[in-house]
């Protein structure tokens, strides 16, 4: 069925995204074009990719905007909000609860190591990704003196994020815009 004509209901787009939202913390986009587009089939992979790609270009979370954009097509603005609400619901509960386990047990040894080896991971994804990224970055060399200064601002002078972006940005987009004239 052609999604212009298709009607969801807002409960059906509550339900759709807490799946998504249950599927896991921060990184959803994945499950959410599967659920929408393979699953439900409530778009087809042209109009999600298209509502992705006005979503990226929007300030906010991509899958916050996505929610927004699919529950407001197939319900208005009642869509909207039960898409978003559906989408945060689930992970607004979980992280309430692990909040009382943490205020309870954070004491214990083994709770300690267990954060301890969480946040390891967290730091080890981070760092995969990054290093992903900066593979790319390899083939035009200039680029490698934004990363660096980058790093040197932000570890050596502890800035914060906003100023790390702020002094380096103009710097990186001046070499970006060279990077394209060069390809």
């Amino acid at each position: 069925m052609d999604s212009h004509q298709k009607k969801l209901s807002p409960s059906e787009l509550f339900t759709g995204f807490c799946r998504i939202g249950l599927s896991g913390f921060g990184g959803v986009l994945p499950w959410a074009r599967r659920t929408i587009v393979e699953k439900e089939k409530w778009l087809s992979p042209e109009e999600f990719s298209a509502m992705l790609g006005i979503c990226q270009i929007a300030p906010g979370p991509n899958i916050m905007n996505l929610a927004v954009c699919v529950g407001s097509k197939f319900a208005g603005v009642r869509g909207a909000v039960a898409a978003v609400t559906g989408l945060m619901f689930a992970p607004i509960i979980i992280v309430v609860l692990l909040g009382m386990l943490y205020e309870s047990y954070s004491f214990m040894p083994a709770v300690q190591g267990l954060l301890r080896g969480i946040s390891a991971v967290g730091v080890g994804l981070i760092a995969s990704t990054g290093l992903k990224m900066l593979r790319t970055e390899f083939r035009y060399p200039p680029m490698l003196v934004a990363v660096a200064l980058t790093m040197i601002i932000a570890i050596y002078f502890h800035l914060a994020l906003g100023w790390v972006v702020l002094i380096t940005a103009p710097f990186a987009l001046l070499i970006a815009w060279r990077k394209t004239k060069h390809d």
